[in-house]
């Protein structure tokens, strides 16, 4: 079974972001440097992410957002191939592959509506955006007037910026998705935090101020500034783990104020126009990240309940910020002013309670963890049956994994009757053997009716051969009275790195869906491929149904032409699905999607009848063209097919010799008797038959002489020559359509070569870009123009 590889490292920020700030620091360098006035460096750098972040908020304030996390990236179509055909290539029977590169995913869960709770929050993110638009806004445009000002009037520009920037931020943060009410224990952690932290941050202040009188716009603003900060720091390292999106927007508002208030003070004491070019890095990283929080949170972050959060940096970032401002004014002023050692002096007492307080909470939240893990422990080693046991397990799991962090998460799924209706004796084996299978520091639980979840400390390779053997345990038989029960296993693996417990889950359990198309037992990886062709799935699966009424299917054609006057004989119909969501999706797409839904007659029927209607419409106008359509096995299986196809004809008065139904070579193998049953019925009407995707293979060669058929589609393959300079098999396949009464096509032509190829093998038609490529009907018919004799 093959490894497929772990994901890759994280994203780097997007290019427009990375932009900016080049762009910004370029400017602030040219500002520091005297090459520009250091109030017009500051408003070029920071106009950029300025505008940037105000553009990007203004579309989350006007747009509906799309789900995160694990939402795919805006659909885009499928990249153009050199050949495309109307049928699914699997042979019928067998189960599709997994996705890949040009493939289509397949996934087994739905989507649900959205509710009104889910409208309000959408709401409610909407006008958070919109606020937070508001405030990056006067933030950029307070510093873009300040080269347009008079000196004297920049200090109150700054004043008015801050006081308006502040309360927009407060309104916005508020409002945030996912805030909850803080319990007393938590408000009064948190409180003690931002006391320490907002002493060390006014310590600091007045350590870097200059000796003398303190200008009051400049004693405002440095307090309420590291107030600010404070408040805003702490709060955005709460909730770095629980809700992402919103610590980000804290962090950017942060900066954004801390920027404005340096500013502020700056201006008030007269800086040199060199020293302003230190506001630019706050303003500019607060913008960027205040936009990116404000994306995240309204594209439906999920708050993570019951993650901690880090403790080192609310604890040693107080002290480490008092300690940098006291070696820097010793450094610079030798000695302490008493007001300053108090002030000093004052930074220990909130550090210490602080120190206490996650002393206790690290030891309550341990005590917990250890007696979720017993708990686990005696639920797996249980002799009882575990239906008996608690519904205790996926949340418990949940609460473990950020200890585990550095291993992985296995989902093993069970199939078969004997799984969905399990009885005691098959389920305690089943317990045993995963049991047995695991290391002794593996967790195992029940997390489902059929699914199971190991949760270990291996490293993703060693977590991929502990599948395995679990695997191979799981599939042995099982002892029962009157016989053995067999079951099928499947396996999703997900490593626990750096990702969230919810998150570690959802892509355990998204490979896991991997491995059951694939044919189930097996085990599979997680990767970020595989989640972006599982969303596209889930959104062909909802577009589709529907499609045809909504007249969003399409023909292109494709025409055939003799090789020896490069005149057209024929035209291929081929299928495009033109869905206002998802672009243009071509049929190696769109028809596994039909057939896994039941809709492939439907689309089958509305393809047939275009093409006999666009037959119809040549034909009025002089064009005795053929017209091939591509038709798959389980089409060709159903009782009316000929029936409906006779009736399409009668519809538009076509000549049946006028319409030729192509099957693909590879898809008919499992279903031979069907297709020569239906294609005989066909040839009696009158209508042509095709044999497509012909290989030349050994088994293919056997089954053409039963295949009532009057064409012969080969690729392009065929007419290179073989190996050691043997005749290419493009002249043994035309010499056998000669002798079986077959006109040979050459399809997917794509230089002058491969047709000068076909040529000398003595095929008479060819197909291909390097003769003519699809096109709608209206340009086909333009093409026709170049060829007004044309009629076969």
């Amino acid at each position: 079974m093959p490894v497929t590889p772990p994901a890759g490292p994280r994203r780097l920020p997007p290019l427009p972001d990375l932009a900016a700030s080049l762009g910004g620091a370029l400017f602030l360098l040219a500002g520091t440097a005297g090459l520009v006035p250091g109030p017009a460096a500051v408003a070029l750098a920071v106009a950029g992410g300025s505008a940037l972040a105000c553009v990007r908020l203004a579309w989350l304030a006007g747009v509906p957002p799309t789900p995160f996390p694990g939402a795919a990236p805006a659909p885009r179509p499928p990249a153009p191939a050199a050949r495309d055909h109307a049928i699914p290539r699997p042979a019928p029977g067998t189960r599709r592959p997994a996705p890949g590169p040009g493939r289509s995913g397949t996934a087994d869960q739905g989507r649900s509506e959205p509710t009104g709770r889910q409208a309000r929050r959408v709401a409610l993110s909407r006008r958070v955006a919109a606020i937070l638009d508001a405030a990056v806004l006067v933030a950029g445009l307070t510093v873009a007037v300040l080269p347009l000002s008079d000196p004297a009037h920049r200090l109150p520009v700054a004043l008015v910026g801050l006081g308006l920037t502040a309360p927009l931020h407060a309104a916005a943060l508020l409002r945030l998705p996912g805030r909850s009410r803080l319990p007393g224990r938590e408000r009064l952690r948190r409180g003690v935090d931002v006391l320490a932290l907002t002493v060390s941050l006014v310590f600091a202040g007045w350590m870097v101020l200059p000796v003398g009188p303190v200008p009051v716009a400049a004693r405002v603003a440095s307090v309420g500034g590291a107030v600010a900060l404070a408040v805003l720091a702490m709060a955005a390292m709460a909730e770095r783990r629980r809700r992402p999106g919103a610590a980000r927007c804290h962090a950017g508002a942060g900066l954004t104020l801390a920027g404005l208030s340096l500013l502020v003070v700056l201006l008030a004491y007269d800086a040199p126009d060199r020293a302003m070019s230190a506001v630019g890095p706050p303003l500019l990283a607060g913008a960027l990240l205040t936009a990116a929080g404000a994306r995240r949170t309204s594209a439906g972050e999920r708050p993570h309940h019951g993650v901690a959060p880090a403790a080192w940096p609310r604890l040693t970032a107080p002290a480490g910020v008092a300690a940098l401002a006291a070696g820097v004014h010793l450094g610079t002023a030798g000695e302490f002013t008493p007001a300053a050692m108090a002030l000093g002096l004052a930074v220990i007492p909130p550090i210490m309670v602080g120190e206490l307080l996650a002393a206790a909470d690290h030891r309550r939240r341990v005590e917990r963890l250890a007696a979720s893990e017993a708990s686990l422990r005696r639920l797996v080693g249980a002799e009882a049956d575990p239906a008996d046991s608690a519904p205790l397990t996926r949340a418990d799991l949940v609460r473990v994994l950020p200890r585990r962090s550095g291993g992985a998460l296995l989902v093993v799924d069970l199939h078969g009757e004997h799984a969905t209706a399990p009885d005691a004796a098959v389920l305690a084996e089943v317990r045993r053997r995963l049991r047995a299978g695991c290391g002794p520091h593996d967790l195992v639980a029940r997390v489902g009716d059929t699914e199971y979840a190991v949760l270990t400390d291996l490293g993703p390779v060693l977590a991929y051969a502990l599948g395995t053997r679990l695997l191979a345990a799981l599939v042995e038989p099982y002892p029962r009275a009157g016989g053995v029960v067999r079951l099928a296993v499947s396996v999703g693996l997900a490593e626990t790195t750096g990702g969230e417990p919810e998150d570690v889950f959802r892509q355990a359990g998204l490979a896991r869906r991997r491995a059951v198309q694939l044919g189930r037992d097996r085990v599979e990886w997680y990767d970020a491929y595989l989640e972006e062709q599982l969303v596209r799935r889930l959104d062909l699966e909802r577009e589709l149904p529907g499609a045809v009424a909504r007249g969003e299917l399409d023909l292109v054609y494709q025409p055939v032409v003799a090789l020896a006057d490069r005149m057209p004989v024929g035209i291929e119909a081929l299928l495009r699905w033109r869905s206002p969501a998802l672009g243009t999706v071509l049929p190696a797409e769109l028809l596994p999607v039909a057939a896994d839904l039941d809709l492939l007659g439907e689309v089958g029927r509305w393809v047939v009848d275009r093409a006999c209607r666009q037959l119809a419409a040549w034909s009025e106008g002089g064009r005795e063209l053929w017209m091939a359509v591509n038709v798959t096995p389980r089409e060709l299986a159903a009782p009316d097919f000929v029936a409906r196809v006779a009736t399409a004809l009668a519809a538009y008065d076509v000549p049946p010799e006028r319409l030729v139904v192509e099957v693909a070579e590879p898809a008919v193998g499992a279903e031979l008797s069907t297709v020569v049953a239906r294609l005989a019925g066909l040839r009696s009407l009158g209508v042509r038959t095709a044999l497509d995707d012909f290989r030349a293979e050994h088994a293919s060669l056997a089954q053409l002489r039963r295949l009532p058929i009057d064409l012969l589609k080969v690729g392009p393959h065929l007419v290179a020559p073989g190996a050691d300079g043997q005749r290419p098999l493009i002249d043994v396949v035309a010499n056998l359509g000669d002798r079986l009464g077959v006109e040979v096509v050459v399809e997917g032509l794509e230089s002058d070569g491969q047709v000068a190829g076909a040529c000398r093998a003595g095929c008479r038609y060819g197909q291909g870009f390097a003769l003519a490529r699809p096109a709608t009907a209206e340009r086909v018919e333009a093409w026709f123009e170049e060829y007004p004799s044309a009629s076969r």
